[in-house]
């Protein structure tokens, strides 16, 4: 009788595998465990491989794994909703994510029609204006509140101080008694909803207030921005970047400490207008009514990257419903001023690529200026700045309506919008 084999003998003479192929799997099975056990701390020679956070990596068999890691949470400033996707700050406002708060606001396009101090209201299913009602003098922009439950008309009352605020209820569509503020060109709010920021372009100056009672809390003076006006906030929300159209430049201002970081000469010059933020928040795009097109700048390091050409007078930006466009507004006209049935367009970017796909002219000519974007993103509503309109623009075709309105019509607002909150201007929602 044969001697009894131990244990470990024994499994090497199992008939499923040869003895040589079970000492690979032995040894293999070794070398494995040693790297598991390693802390990393060796010679140096060792290789770690890294996955980058959305891809997969292939194993021996072909297949693939799941992505290990998620995209980084962005730290925003207190009180500041979070960011859902972290590449795409304008998720929340895709088509039917309309807040509670918007929930029994009428459909309703309203106009600031600055030469004539009155505001033109449009039912967007008729194409007709049901009301017309006066306003300050020169009202300028309709603003949408940060809670969504106002829309301020800012009435700037050029060159006077007799600024003011005129408040509108969405779901009655009618004004409310005006509220006293100096020179209120344009308004914005703190992602925290903390302040409204009042942008007293003649002055110079930002004045952050009150959101709800509208009274002056602190001032910032902006000495070297003439012409502030247009404004966007960084995707964590602790900056915001402002143009300066008569300065040829940009302002950076912390948003928590109410302070300017530094000033941007853009290597052109011009006059910077709109100002918006691309979906993941690396670049913001200036609309340049002089050199008609957008600078594109980083709003981190803040440096301006690059140019790209649109059209003649290139004026308001505002990303499409599903955020991978953005539709440029190009009045027609360089100056500050110009004739009705100028050669005006509407150019649209792909952000993805950071070219112009398609630019749409408006029949006839025309001026179009500031606006948004309609609900279900299938209309953008623009003012025909020196035509006395308001295009409506087929998002699909470029196809344009025309409805008359007041005087020389300005930053038009479409209301409801989808978002959970609003940082101002004629609809800039997060």
């Amino acid at each position: 009788m044969s001697p009894k084999r131990p244990p470990f003998r024994r499994w090497l003479d199992a008939s499923d595998l040869s003895w040589a192929r079970r000492l690979v799997v032995v040894l293999t099975g070794v070398a494995l465990l040693a790297v598991a056990c390693s802390d990393g701390g060796g010679s140096g020679n060792a290789q770690t491989a890294t996955t980058v956070p959305g891809t997969t990596v292939p194993s021996s068999t072909g297949a693939t794994t799941a992505p290990t890691t998620t995209p980084k949470k962005i730290d925003t400033i207190p009180g500041m909703p979070g960011v859902p996707d972290p590449s795409n700050l304008y998720s929340e406002t895709a088509t039917g994510k309309m807040s509670d708060a918007v929930k029994n606001a009428l459909p309703r396009v309203y106009v600031p029609n600055r030469a004539s101090n009155t505001v033109s209201v449009i039912d967007p299913s008729t194409m007709k204006v049901v009301d017309t009602f006066a306003v300050g003098l020169n009202p300028q922009h309709v603003v949408p509140s940060w809670d969504l439950k106002t829309l301020w008309v800012t009435n700037n009352a050029e060159g006077t101080t007799d600024g003011s605020l005129t408040p509108i209820d969405p779901t009655t569509g009618k004004p409310g008694a005006p509220v006293a503020v100096d020179d209120p060109y344009n308004m914005y709010f703190t992602p925290d909803g903390k302040y409204a920021i009042n942008v007293a372009e003649a002055r110079k100056r930002l004045d952050f207030l009150d959101p709800h009672t509208m009274k002056v809390e602190s001032s910032l003076d902006v000495p070297d921005c003439a012409g502030v006006n247009h404004a966007d906030f960084t995707i964590d929300g602790r900056y915001v970047i402002f143009t300066c159209e008569f300065a040829g430049s940009l302002v950076k201002i912390d948003v928590l400490n109410h302070s300017v970081v530094g000033y941007l000469k853009l290597s052109q010059g011009g006059m910077p207008q709109d100002i918006r933020s691309s979906p993941d928040g690396n670049t913001f795009y200036v609309a340049e009514m002089m050199r008609g097109g957008v600078y594109t700048i980083d709003p981190n390091s803040f440096t301006e990257t690059g140019f790209i050409p649109t059209g003649i007078g290139t004026h308001g930006l505002y990303p499409s419903r599903d955020g991978t466009k953005l539709y440029i507004a190009n009045r027609g006209s360089s100056q500050v001023g110009g004739p009705p049935g100028g050669p005006g367009s509407v150019s649209v970017l792909d952000f993805a690529t950071k070219a112009v796909t398609v630019t749409w002219p408006i029949p006839g000519g025309g001026s179009p200026d500031m606006g948004n974007v309609s609900a279900d993103g299938k209309v953008l509503w623009l003012s025909g700045r020196y035509d006395d309109v308001v295009y409506a623009i087929d998002t699909a075709s470029g196809n344009v309506t025309k409805i008359p309105v007041g005087k020389e019509p300005h930053g038009l607002t479409v209301w409801p919008q989808p978002g959970r909150y609003s940082l101002g201007h004629t609809g800039n929602m997060r």
